[in-house]
């Protein structure tokens, strides 16, 4: 069973033991996701991107509801866009997205779905694991690639890539482990072309947003 990044991502910010998820920044989750879909079209060959813009390669359906939406969009578009508009128009549909992803992940009895509850009115969702093979073996996978020197395939540098541009690691590792894997995390992410243009636009949204912050009167 092979996972999309939307639901391996939501497996690696998941906290096993209470079945809620690390409290990664909203904006920079809604980033991480929309990244996920580009790289999964990217895998699937129907997109390709550079520092520069992204090219819409082939229009056929994934026949992938996470997938499909963001490639019907980008055939529709009349001009070519960079990587970093479509993260942005990706990201509107982050909740979609997300609860998308979440909802596979039950439907395979990876995770449950708890609602709690106070006086009959819901105060939040958890996700305890059921079949805790998926989840494990996303987060060993990145793990033993971090702190090894074994080569990474082609998804684990995107995971880490992805997680690297919206600070998830800072929220799944201690700060002593971080520092341990930082320069790994710098190598390994180097290592695919299209990966480094979807993190360096999720980058770019980072600082441009910080930048208006520090203008604002």
């Amino acid at each position: 069973m092979t996972l999309r990044f939307a639901e391996e991502l939501m497996l690696l910010i998941l906290d096993d033991e209470n079945g809620r998820f690390a409290r990664v920044p909203d904006r920079l989750m809604r980033y991480a996701l929309a990244g996920g879909v580009l790289m999964d079209l990217a895998l699937e060959n129907r997109i390709d991107t550079d520092l520069e813009k992204l090219i819409l390669v082939d229009s056929t359906r994934v026949q992938d509801s996470l997938l499909d939406p963001t490639l019907a969009d980008i055939a529709q578009m009349n001009e070519t866009k960079d990587a970093r508009f479509w993260v942005e128009r990706t990201a509107l549909r982050a909740d979609t997205i997300r609860e998308e992803a979440l909802n596979r992940l039950v439907e395979r009895g990876i995770l449950n779905r708890e609602e709690d509850r106070f006086l009959w009115v819901i105060q939040g969702r958890r996700y305890p694991v059921i079949d805790n093979t998926a989840e494990r073996e996303v987060k060993l996978r990145i793990m033993e690639v971090l702190f090894s020197d074994q080569i990474p395939g082609p998804r684990d540098v995107v995971i880490i890539g992805l997680a690297h541009a919206c600070d998830i690691f800072k929220e799944i590792l201690s700060a002593r482990e971080l520092a341990r894997v930082s320069d790994r995390i710098d190598q390994v992410r180097k290592l695919d072309l299209i990966g480094q243009a979807v993190s360096q636009a999720i980058t770019d949204i980072e600082l441009s947003l910080a930048l208006a912050v520090q203008m604002m009167p």
